[in-house]
């Protein structure tokens, strides 16, 4: 009997041992209510956390990009792929028309260098099986400006290329020592219309306002 008693105390003890939480687990489920682990923040691609770039470009176009039309005095090169005898160094004459082997005359004037080379291309057609015409602008003697006014150097200018008023000035040497830098302007030719373009001149030279790419044949005035 007295057996069977220790065995049943025995018994009960472990069981409760069991069942009772210790200290340590006790105070981590008093200290975390819900144990259900911390949901993972999703990691930032690379695109949402670096900036994005637009560089923008300032426009340097050369005399054979298709806005440019060719003029009296204009010097070109016209290659025909694998044939030198077609292939000329010419220069347009003041009637507009270059010359050039097997077609003679051709109008050049007032056409763009891609005008100008498609024109050859069905041209020579007749003569060549399938040919490859490149028109290169080497001289563009008919694309000048003017300056007039209170600068060092006034006169023409050959446009080499893309032309703003700043450069041309600069190549005029800049302005004068009374040179009234509120008033310049443009005359620009706009068919049989002369048209006057403003010129703020001292927010250009800030950078505050965009500078002004010239067309051949205007004039700048400096007052």
């Amino acid at each position: 009997m007295l057996k069977t008693t220790l065995f049943s105390l025995t018994t009960f003890t472990l069981a409760a041992t069991l069942l009772v939480p210790s200290p340590a687990a006790a105070q981590s489920s008093s200290a975390n209510p819900s144990a259900s682990p911390a949901p993972r923040q999703p990691v930032p691609s690379a695109s949402s956390t670096t900036p994005s770039r637009s560089a923008g470009k300032t426009s340097t176009s050369l005399w054979t990009d298709a806005d440019y039309k060719l003029g009296a005095g204009d010097k070109l090169r016209v290659d025909v792929y694998r044939n030198e005898q077609l292939s000329q160094s010419v220069q347009i004459r003041p009637d507009g028309k270059i010359t050039l082997p097997l077609i003679n005359d051709v109008p050049a004037a007032g056409k763009t260098p891609s005008e100008l080379k498609d024109a050859l291309t069905t041209q020579f057609k007749e003569y060549v099986n399938n040919p490859v015409v490149t028109v290169i602008v080497q001289d563009a003697v008919s694309a000048q400006i003017s300056i007039i006014g209170e600068v060092r150097s006034p006169g023409p200018q050959v446009m080499n290329g893309s032309l703003t008023v700043l450069q041309a000035l600069a190549k005029a040497g800049g302005l004068g020592e009374f040179a009234n830098k509120s008033k310049i302007h443009i005359l620009r030719h706009n068919g049989s219309r002369t048209e006057s373009v403003d010129y703020d001149y001292k927010r250009t030279l800030n950078g505050e306002a965009e500078d002004v790419y010239l067309q051949p044949g205007d004039t700048i005035v400096v007052p």
